[in-house]
C-alpha cells in the first residue's frame, strides 16, 4: 500500500498537536540544558537588538518614520531566527507551553519551572551581550550615533506608563507567539524564516514591548550612562530617570506581565480551545 507523501505545510490542527508535543519536551528538559539554551536565546535576541539599534542610528530625520521602523523591524528578526533555527529557549515563545499545560500533559510546577529558568537564563545572555558590545565600544560607531540611539531607546522605555507598558507587552507577545506558532507549520528552514519575518517586523515597527529584548535595550543605555558619563552627557538627553530601578519597575515588570497575557492567553489558550480541548 502506497504511503502518501506530503510536502505542503502542516494544517492548524496538526500545528496544535505539534505545539503540545514541543511543550512537553521543553518542560522535561534538564536544568542545565534548559538554562544554557536560555542564555543562548538571550544572547540571540540581544544580537537582533544590536542590529536594530545600528540600523536605527543610520536613519535620520530625512527618512520617513514608517520606513525607518520597517527597516529596524526587519533586521531585528535576526534574533528569533537564531532562536528558532539555531535552537534555544526563549521565555516569550515558551508561553505556548500553556497549550500542553491546558491539556494536562504539563504540570503547573513544570510550566513555572521552565518559565523561571528560561527567564533568568535569557537575562544572563542579554546582559552578557551588553557587556561584550559595550567593551567593544560599538556604541561609539557612526560618530556616536549608535550610542545616542541606544540611550534614546532605553530612556524612552523607562518612561512608559505602567498600564501602557502592559498593553504594549500584550500586543508584542501575541505577535511573537504567532510567529512561533506559524513555524510549527514549517517543512524547511526557509519556511521557518519566512513565518518569522512579518510578525516580528510588525511588533518592532509598531513599537510594542518585548521583555527579553528590553533586557538588552535598557541595560545598554544604562551601561553607557554609568560607565561613559561624558558620552551620555554629550547626548543632550535628560537621563535622570534612566536607572536600574526604573528599568525593573517601570518597564520589565509590566512588559513581562503583558507578554504573558499576550502569549499564554491570546494565542496559546485560544488555539488550545479551538483545536485541543476535549468535550
Amino acid at each position: 500500500m502506497a504511503t502518501e507523501i506530503r510536502i505542503d505545510a502542516l494544517l492548524p490542527a496538526e500545528m496544535a498537536t505539534r505545539a503540545e508535543y514541543i511543550g512537553v519536551r521543553k518542560s522535561e528538559a534538564p536544568f542545565w540544558t534548559m538554562f544554557a539554551l536560555a542564555i543562548l536565546a538571550g544572547a540571540f535576541i540581544g544580537l537582533g537588538a544590536v542590529f536594530a539599534t545600528t540600523i536605527a542610528a543610520g536613519t535620520g530625520a530625512a527618512w520617513p518614520f514608517g520606513f525607518t521602523k520597517l527597516l529596524t523591524g526587519l533586521v531585528f528578526c535576526l534574533g528569533l531566527i537564531l532562536v528558532i533555527v539555531g535552537g534555544a529557549e526563549l521565555f516569550t515563545g515558551n508561553n505556548l507551553i500553556v497549550m500542553a499545560w491546558a491539556s494536562g500533559k504539563v504540570s503547573t510546577r513544570a510550566l513555572l519551572r521552565n518559565w523561571i529558568i528560561v527567564y533568568l537564563g535569557n537575562f544572563v545572555g542579554s546582559i552578557g551581550t551588553v557587556i561584550v558590545v559595550f567593551l567593544g565600544k560599538q556604541y561609539t560607531f557612526g560618530g556616536g550615533a549608535v550610542g545616542q540611539t541606544a540611550l534614546a531607546i532605553a530612556n524612552g522605555k523607562v518612561h512608559l506608563g505602567f498600564l501602557q507598558a502592559i498593553a504594549l507587552g500584550i500586543m508584542c507577545n501575541a505577535l511573537v507567539c504567532l510567529a512561533v506558532w506559524l513555524t510549527f507549520s514549517a517543512r524547511s528552514t526557509m519556511d521557518k524564516i519566512a513565518a518569522i519575518i512579518f510578525p516580528i517586523t510588525g511588533f518592532v515597527a509598531a513599537g510594542f514591548e518585548h521583555s527579553i529584548a528590553n533586557m538588552y535595550f535598557v541595560p545598554m543605555g544604562l551601561f553607557i550612562k554609568d560607565f561613559d558619563p561624558a558620552f551620555a552627557a554629550a547626548s543632550g538627553l535628560d537621563l535622570s530617570g534612566l536607572t536600574w530601578g526604573a528599568f525593573a519597575i517601570n518597564n520589565l515588570l509590566p512588559v513581562t506581565i503583558g507578554n504573558i497575557i499576550g502569549g499564554a492567553v491570546l494565542v496559546a489558550a485560544i488555539y488550545w480551545f479551538v483545536f485541543l480541548k476535549k468535550d
